[in-house]
């Protein structure tokens, strides 16, 4: 359905040009949603995909296990969006400080998305509300450190900010100016808390996303923060238990889709449009996660098997096994540390797993080595390999 343009232009002047920037109407769309009976039972069977993700986390022997991973992946994909060149394994090499093969801020950028998330889960579970509070919160982590730290972390952005081209007058799009932020994040808030009425929960999310990212109000991390709310506000009203819907991957394979249809919204109002390309998103990725999850287990059990054969040291090497689940690369300190074992058995059942094919050491030193959980972290890796 084509609407009117879902806001009004204000015109700015900036280097001594003139450009439109665009101020949003309030949410939720007016006139309303057309629910065409594809449309529901598309969000029906989205609906069902997050249920079968959500009995996952009950059936995984270790959801923390798994959301250690996931966490990460979302991250590397969320910031390879933005363009950042860090991979998982760049990532893990960096939490163990040890030199990742790309640029440092690309990785500090990554560590502090996962910070960022694991910081607005606390806050959630802490029962604090999705507010403009808790954005900033969340925002002040996610620029914490690197290269987003000159861009007021956790503050409302005071100047003009704009996507693509080098200035307004030649942008893709300029959001409102800088005195409008206030006022549409409020109205943006008041929806998130069901006012003027009440959304269900995953229309609230790709409605509130949508927003989001026109508002625009930060500096820098607008896309990751705009991407986390679908996440946060999942979890905040129970539609999932833990975490593990992240959309990143979709958003960058149907890049250039999801790029229209935002436009597509401003300009001429099909929000159906974007609903349906959203609802295909969470089908597709919750099913996705239901698979790894369900590979990840299989090989748990598998690897366990393999393990009973090392007969004298299989009970030290589950041990171990279980630890790099909890994080598929480690250090033989750490395994210590974790398993409470003696160096000589750890560096034993090590040797031994790696003649299984099980952990590989990555660094080629003989000192401050590292393992990798080669097969776990190939199958938590699918969708995140770089071009290199």
């Amino acid at each position: 359905m084509n609407r009117d343009l879902q806001g009004h232009y204000i015109t700015i002047s900036t280097v001594g040009e003139k450009a439109q920037a665009f101020v949003p109407a309030p949410l939720p769309p007016t006139p309303p949603i057309e629910w065409s009976s594809e449309l529901r039972e598309k969000f029906d069977q989205a609906l069902l995909a997050l249920g079968r993700l959500d009995s996952v986390s009950v059936l995984l022997p270790d959801t923390s296990l798994f959301l250690y991973m996931y966490v990460r992946k979302e991250a590397v994909l969320s910031s390879m969006i933005e363009g950042t060149q860090s991979s998982l394994s760049d990532l893990l090499l960096f939490e163990f400080e040890h030199q990742p093969g790309v640029p440092l801020d690309d990785v500090q950028e990554v560590s502090n998305y996962v910070a960022a998330l694991n910081h607005g889960l606390n806050r959630l579970n802490e029962d604090f509300p999705i507010s403009l509070r808790l954005l900033k919160e969340i925002h002040s982590v996610l620029l914490s450190k690197g290269r987003g730290k000159e861009c007021d972390p956790g503050e409302f952005r005071r100047s003009q900010n704009w996507i693509g081209g080098s200035r307004p007058g030649t942008a893709a799009f300029v959001p409102p100016p800088p005195e409008y932020v206030q006022e549409c994040m409020g109205k943006l808030e008041l929806f998130l808390h069901d006012q003027p009425e009440k959304t269900s929960v995953l229309i609230k999310a790709a409605l509130a996303h949508v927003q989001f990212e026109t508002i625009h109000p930060f500096l820098d991390g607008n896309g990751r923060l705009g991407r986390l709310i679908i996440t946060l506000l999942l979890c905040s009203e129970r539609v999932l238990k833990e975490p593990m819907l992240y959309l990143s991957l979709y958003f960058k394979t149907h890049r250039q889709r999801y790029y229209e249809l935002l436009n597509e919204v401003r300009l001429t109002g099909d929000w159906e449009a974007w609903l349906d390309f959203f609802a295909d998103a969470v089908i597709h990725t919750a099913t996705q996660a239901v698979e790894t999850a369900q590979q990840l287990m299989k090989l748990s059990a598998e690897d366990g098997q393999r393990i009973n054969g090392l007969k004298r040291i299989s009970g030290s090497a589950h041990l171990i096994h279980k630890v790099m689940l909890e994080r598929p690369m480690a250090s033989p300190n750490w395994i210590q540390e974790k398993t409470q074992l003696s160096p000589a058995t750890v560096n034993a059942c090590l040797r031994e797993l790696e003649q299984l094919g099980i952990v590989e050491e990555v660094t080629g030193q003989k000192r401050n080595r590292l393992y990798s959980y080669v097969e776990y972290i190939r199958i938590m890796n699918e969708g995140t390999e770089l071009p290199r």
